[in-house]
């Protein structure tokens, strides 16, 4: 792996500024755990199934269960805390399920109070439905350093007056703001009344905090639609800054917009890139998956790619991308990270392109590529520039399985990215200072990692080994101090509501000020394989005057080298001339027997001063070799068989001034078969087309008597320099058998839906399995009938323009209902896919349309226990129809089976005042109360409960009032354990003694006598 991280470490390391660098990191920083707050008991948590399109019409409908979309995480998530002053603000929802409320919360780090507010606003859920959790819908935070307001934007993923059947109309995008000064309000003024109600004309009443623009002005709605994911920024200057992605996964854009604290007024949201790129011209539309963040002082942007193109090797994304403006607020002067300026708002994403992931493992089939996650970026205060991600083969069980975590940095000053896989991998990245950090939880308890700017040295300096558990968290970082923001992991099974708690972790950032000063010459040096000479002088000094340096160490990939403990801290000298791992330059030394081989070397030099303290500097050496570079233009190549052509170029070259390429041998299958000494180095060309298996393309070319059949052949490259050095390169090639039919595919095998669906939407899979033929057209059939022929991807059926095609009735204002629906039972749709060589595929669907169910009925009340004489009784029910089309015709009440009384319209309830006596004078015993609704379909549901009703003074529950139960009384009542006002017989507000002889007329026997006597 070293060998590959190396060689990979050449392609993009050409030269970098030898400019004197200075690279401090204090290993005696102690971080430690300054302070810890519980913040409440009811964080909001979706602990139940991970639904999926197919089955999230069917979300869990208890309180106790809270199914979800995309990810279970919905508080302590996203850009949920930030402090301001001596505060730390947190958002969150409270759960349970049926609660979900916007809540913000204001922790004192002086006096340890904690103070939240509640929000009207109750979390929608996916796509409108409350019964099903969203991950994305988080709280954005900021507050302003200027005016002291605080803001919000929430509970939003992509929303638009007109989608998901208009449920956010007027409502799809949420921002709460409060007055100047409300940040620091005493804690019995920090209330709701410091936030700024919505008096608009979309107001949606006298409690509405959520205002649908952050202008103020209403005509500026649509540039507050179809946004997700709010994040905050704070300039130099104290400026507010929002960046929210506009669009969906594979065709979006970053936008961003101001804060003026002078006005306190937002502006309206600006483009970084432009989504439907290939109206702008791009080939392609794409999106982005990452981060704009403003960080050392520019607003930057780091992201990875996400093509509409569905036929490339990658599965999801590509690529990292990254860009930063020389603006103060971003709004232009946009640059790539070598400081060349890009189009703005950006269209062709290349134009920032670092580098591709997908280059770091060998797969180079279709989807092949899965590049999702643990990604990531951040700057230091000195410029280092870090990135972080991951890539590994899309199918987990394929037995060639490969997985690569990826450290991308440019230190300050260089001139280009050092690509390390040396990486044991992380999911977020954070700067403070001069260092970057990996802050996350080992065993569900925190810990921090950190490494010095510009470098892969990553050393962990504080982990919890005891204390609460925690299942997630979010984190902010100001002025040296990690903000840890943590749901806690319960004991037991995850519950809809659990603990958040704020940890204050102090990076001890104020020590490092007196760590000694030590720096290389430069960052990075380049030279050539065999070099003979590399001194190292290393700079160090200590910033106190009362300390010195004591020593300089030299490690070398971690070895240690030497420890020189007098000035000048020289490496590699005439007396030591191998120790930098140089052949040697004096007619005195002996060649090196163990030189430095061609690739990337890391050199750390660790000063230590008079009290003990070190600090590190590295240098990146590149050991460039004196062999050729030598290339295919692929590594895999995949023909079928019976081609007629292969034309292979190889491409040479030597990375040493003053050699040349004298010749390139082709050998397949370990045999030769030619030399070839001028450029082009081109074998399989009009001349030769038989040498790489081919048959033949041209008339004067006679069919190859002894073409490649299918199998795996192994192409190798040798190059030959004008030094005699020689390097070499493969190259498979892949030749398939028959050709074969194209593959088309449903989502879903089988898909179930009820009578009178309004939607449905389904795209097709269909490809060719061969590479140089492309599918042509999918026809689909419903039972047998033609429906339509698409000629062109994606192969949707049943969309918006289209919406009978699969039997639905339509979802638009503008559809008309579908005369002709799909009714109950099992429908065939056939899906026939053919490709450009005239073959064809088919796939089958069967489509499930039960019928409505009928009405969802249930008593608000649980079973109800009275005593006899009741002078009160109501019930009521809720009912809840299929669809929003079934209307409820009534609902009956029963009780034992005995008609009560038919309501025709809400509220269902029995018993209310003008229907007082519904429910009166039953008598002593079990009741069953059932309520029966009947929809606009005639169909039926019922709902029951019970009533049981004692008798007034059967104290022992046997069925009757007799001498035991005045007993019973007696001793009750002088133990003061009779409360039932029913027993004040003689009226005076008193139940004592004088109240026994009002039992004795409750008897049911003579003389009140026992059952058994």
């Amino acid at each position: 792996m070293k060998q590959l991280t190396r060689y990979l470490a050449l392609r993009y390391l050409k030269q970098f500024s030898f400019a004197c660098l200075l690279f401090t990191a204090t290993a005696n920083a102690t971080v430690t755990l300054e302070d810890q707050v519980k913040i409440t008991d009811l964080g909001l948590h979706f602990n139940g199934q991970d639904l999926d399109y197919n089955n999230v019409g069917n979300p869990d409908t208890s309180t106790d269960t809270y199914d979800f979309f995309f990810g279970r995480n919905i508080s302590a998530h996203g850009d949920a805390v930030k402090t301001y002053k001596h505060y730390v603000f947190m958002t969150w929802y409270r759960g349970g399920k049926t609660d979900r409320h916007v809540m913000l919360s204001r922790y004192n780090t002086q006096t340890g109070s904690v103070k939240t507010i509640e929000f009207p606003h109750q979390h929608t859920g996916f796509r409108g439905d409350p019964l099903v959790g969203e991950s994305h819908n988080t709280i954005g935070l900021a507050v302003s350093p200027v005016n002291g307001t605080i803001h919000m934007v929430y509970d939003m993923h992509a929303y638009d007056n007109n989608n998901h059947g208009g449920k956010f109309k007027d409502d799809f995008f949420r921002y709460s703001y409060s007055a100047a000064g409300a940040a620091e309000v005493p804690d019995e003024e920090f209330t709701l009344n410091q936030f700024v109600k919505d008096t608009s004309a979309v107001s949606q009443g006298p409690d509405d905090y959520k205002h649908l623009t952050m202008t103020g002005d209403l005509s500026d709605k649509g540039n507050f639609s179809r946004l997700t994911y709010p994040k905050f920024f704070t300039t130099t200057d104290g400026t507010l800054l929002l960046y929210m992605r506009l669009g969906g996964n594979n065709n979006g854009a970053y936008v961003f917009n101001r804060y003026d604290a002078q006005n306190q007024k937002w502006s309206t949201f600006t483009k970084f890139n432009h989504n439907n790129q290939k109206s702008h011209g791009n080939e392609y539309n794409w999106g982005l998956y990452g981060n704009m963040k403003y960080v050392n002082g520019k607003l930057r942007v780091g992201f990875q790619q996400r093509s509409s193109d569905n036929n490339d090797k990658y599965k999801y994304q590509n690529g990292v991308y990254y860009a930063y403006s020389d603006h103060p607020e971003g709004f232009g002067d946009w640059k790539n990270h070598q400081g060349e300026v890009m189009t703005w708002p950006l269209v062709d994403s290349d134009e920032i392109k670092v580098f591709e992931p997908g280059d770091y493992i060998t797969h180079q089939e279709d989807n092949s590529v899965y590049i999702v996650g643990s990604f990531d970026w951040t700057v230091t205060a000195k410029g280092d520039i870090h990135i972080i991600s991951k890539v590994r083969s899309t199918d987990r069980n394929r037995p060639d399985y490969e997985e690569v975590y990826i450290h991308s940095y440019k230190p300050a000053g260089a001139e280009d990215f050092i690509i390390s896989t040396e990486f044991t991998g992380a999911s977020e990245i954070y700067t403070a200072g001069d260092n970057v950090y990996i802050v996350g939880l080992n065993n569900g308890r925190p810990y921090v990692e950190k490494a010095q700017g510009g470098t892969n040295n990553f050393v962990r300096v504080y982990e919890a080994t005891d204390g609460i558990q925690f299942d997630h968290g979010t984190i902010y970082i100001k002025d040296g101090k990690v903000y840890y923001y943590l749901m806690e992991r319960a004991a037991g099974a995850l519950q809809t509501t659990q603990p958040l708690h704020l940890q204050i972790i102090d990076l001890d950032l104020e020590s490092e000020a007196n760590a000694p000063q030590v720096a290389f010459p430069s960052a990075t040096k380049t030279v050539e394989q065999g070099f003979e000479k590399l001194s190292l002088t290393v700079d160090a000094s200590s910033p106190l005057e009362s300390r010195s340096i004591e020593s300089v160490a030299l490690y070398i990939d971690g070895e240690l080298v030497r420890v020189d403990d007098s000035l000048p801290y020289l490496f590699g000298h005439g007396s030591k001339p191998h120790e930098t791992g140089a052949m040697g330059w004096l007619d005195t030394h002996s060649p090196n027997p163990n030189p430095l081989e061609p690739g990337v070397y890391f050199f750390k030099a660790v000063a230590t001063d008079s009290e003990g303290e070190t600090s590190i500097a590295t240098m990146q050496l590149t050991v460039l070799s004196k062999a050729p570079v030598v290339s295919f233009p692929s590594s895999e190549t995949i023909v079928e068989a019976g081609y007629e052509k292969l034309a292979v170029t190889i491409d040479a070259t030597s990375q040493i001034d003053g050699r040349s390429i004298q010749s390139v041998a082709l050998y397949i299958n370990d045999e030769l078969v030619r030399v070839d000494d001028s450029l082009p180095y081109l074998f399989g060309h009009g001349s030769k087309p038989h040498e790489t298996g081919a048959m033949g393309w041209l008339d004067t070319h006679a069919p190859n008597p002894n073409p490649f059949t299918e199998g795996v052949y192994d192409f190798k490259a040798i190059a030959t320099d004008s030094e005699g050095d020689t390097g070499e390169a493969n190259m498979t090639l892949i030749v398939k058998g028959e050709p074969k039919p194209p593959i088309v595919t449903w989502p879903n095998d089988t898909i179930t839906v009820f009578e009178g669906y309004e939607k449905l939407s389904i795209t097709l899979d269909a490809e060719s399995q061969v590479a140089d033929q492309t599918i042509q057209s999918v026809t689909l059939y419903r039972n047998g009938d033609f429906v339509r022929k698409d000629t062109r991807p994606v192969w949707n059926f049943g969309h918006s323009f289209a919406p009978y095609e699969l039997g639905a009735m339509g979802w638009l204002d503008k559809h008309e209902p579908n005369p002709s629906p799909l009714g109950v039972g099992k429908h065939t749709f056939t899906a026939v896919a053919e490709d450009s060589a005239g073959l064809v595929s088919e796939a089958e669907m069967t489509l499930i349309v039960k019928p409505l169910p009928g009405p969802t009925i249930n008593f608000v009340e649980s079973d109800i226990k009275l005593t006899e004489g009741y002078s009160n009784l109501s019930v009521n029910t809720n009912v809840q129809t299929a669809a929003e089309t079934i209307e409820v015709v009534s609902v009956i009440l029963y009780v034992n089976d005995e008609l009560i009384r038919e309501i025709f319209e809400p509220p269902f309830t029995w018993g209310s005042a003008d229907y007082a006596d519904d429910l009166l004078g039953l008598t002593a015993g079990s009741h069953e109360l059932k309520a029966v609704a009947t929809d606009s379909n005639n169909r039926m549901s019922e709902a029951s409960i019970l009533l049981d009703v004692t008798l007034l003074g059967d104290l022992d529950k046997d069925g009757d009032v007799d001498r035991m139960d005045m007993r019973t009384f007696n001793a009750a009542v002088r133990a003061g354990e009779i409360t039932d006002t029913a027993y004040d017989f003689n009226g005076d507000g008193l139940i004592n003694t004088r109240d026994i002889r009002g039992m004795v007329h409750l008897c049911t026997r003579a003389r009140c006598a026992a059952n058994n006597q």
